[in-house]
């Protein structure tokens, strides 16, 4: 069944990587993509985009860009939304990629019907196909099945995820209460405080705020020259932020039930901004609901108009059964967070999240896993050998890392550790 081409689902950022890789290295494939155009959530028009109007990168475009596509010169520290749907359709042009992907073609199931063979089951142009395929390549995201929670009580006002949410004018003349303080979370709270009729930001837990400019320079790009134990960056990179955002808990942010690095910080200087400047009123999580009024558990209360919970969003591949991806908790439990331990012909990519990992981390992931599929029909040692660990079992590479337990840091890893092993394996493989 060599001869089968791999089904390559979704044609974001890591299914272009994917492509990419497949096509250096001269492997078949057939991409698959709902949307009628490349970049995944990055086009705000996409049918499963979560874009919202006011979004940017919040790592800076030489840390997130791929190294071998570098961004132009005159574009922004920290691009719109926008800007990178235009760099995904560039990178798709340089690589000429679009030719091997079927557009607004929705994958139904994917099915095993041996080993390395596999029935792919999509919808196009309003029929049903199927085909027959070597492998299966899950790219299709990690952002796209909103983390809905649930409250005693009703709400008889308006209540959306912030992946329903897209500009601002859906919040004009109204009171409007954003669940959750991470990135988006702050985001959409700033958007609230400039548009809508009053801004209020619930939060169950604490959060370390990073600026997204120390000493004029984006923040991401100061240090790291010189590798430190991790007790002394924490220490060193402390010091910086509370120079840059100061006391956060001063302006009413709860303080982080976490150390710095154990969670997805938030790179956002406006939201504390505007609750220094009162524009913004932090309160705690929500007891329950009462018509257009919110109970909080300290006892108080408001009325809103608009709820928006930005919760997160949970990991979701509806086409094939979850058994045959070694989902362990919140996540499938994968070598290197895309190898699974028994099978050979089944890849989760993209399926991963770490501090400053950009999209060049995962270009690396892709390169890895292609010269690994590429070995292991050429009979490399170097493959067999990696069969042979992932076989034997293996941890998550947090590098010593404990963090939170939360849906979406199941998948969290720690960059430097992550980046290393990749690298290893890619250099056995030939790379």
């Amino acid at each position: 069944m060599r001869d089968l081409p791999i089904a390559l689902i979704g044609a974001g950022p890591m299914g272009l990587a994917c492509a990419k890789l497949l096509v250096e290295q001269g492997i078949a494939f057939q991409g698959f993509e709902l949307h009628s155009d490349v970049g995944g959530l990055w086009d705000i028009e996409g049918p499963r985009s979560t874009m919202y109007a006011s979004a940017h990168l919040i790592s800076s475009k030489t840390k997130t860009e791929f190294r071998d596509f570098p961004m132009e010169a005159g574009v922004a520290d920290y691009p719109k939304h926008s800007v990178l749907k235009g760099y995904f359709r560039a990178f798709a042009d340089r690589f000429d990629l679009r030719r091997h992907f079927r557009f607004g073609a929705e994958v139904q199931r994917c099915e095993p019907l041996g080993a390395g063979h596999w029935r792919v089951v999509w919808r196009e142009a309003g029929e049903e196909h199927a085909g027959e395929f070597s492998g299966v390549m899950i790219a299709n995201g990690t952002l796209s099945e909103p983390n809905m929670p649930t409250f005693p009580g009703a709400f008889t006002g308006e209540l959306i995820h912030s992946a329903q949410y897209r500009h601002p004018d859906q919040m004009r003349g109204k009171r409007v209460l954003v669940i959750g303080g991470g990135n988006s979370g702050c985001d959409i709270a700033v958007d609230a405080a400039h548009h809508g009729e009053g801004a209020d930001l619930s939060l169950r837990r604490g959060y370390h705020f990073v600026p997204k400019y120390i000493f004029g320079k984006p923040a991401d790009t100061i240090g790291g020259a010189i590798k430190l134990p991790m007790w002394l960056k924490r220490r060193v990179d402390g010091m910086i932020l509370r120079w840059f955002t100061g006391d956060p808990q001063r302006v009413g942010f709860p303080a982080p039930d976490h150390k710095l690095y154990e969670s997805h910080p938030v790179v956002n200087s406006l939201a504390i901004f505007h609750a220094g400047h009162g524009d913004i009123r932090v309160r705690p999580d929500i007891a329950r609901l009462e018509g257009k009024r919110v109970v909080f558990t300290d006892g108080t209360s408001d009325d809103y108009d608009l709820i928006i919970a930005a919760t997160g969003y949970l990991l979701h591949y509806p086409f094939i059964d979850r058994a045959l991806l070694n989902w362990q908790g919140a996540a499938p439990h994968l070598y290197l967070n895309c190898l699974h331990p028994e099978r050979d012909d089944l890849f989760v990519m993209g399926m991963i999240e770490a501090t400053g990992l950009g999209w060049q981390g995962r270009h690396e992931q892709a390169e890895m896993v292609v010269r690994y599929l590429k070995g292991l029909r050429a009979g490399d040692p170097a493959a067999q050998a990696i069969k042979a660990q992932k076989a034997a079992g293996f941890g998550r590479l947090t590098g010593g890392m404990t963090y939170i337990d939360l849906p979406r840091m199941a998948y969290y890893v720690e960059r430097d550790t992550y980046r290393a092993a990749l690298a290893k394996h890619i250099t056995a493989l030939g790379g």
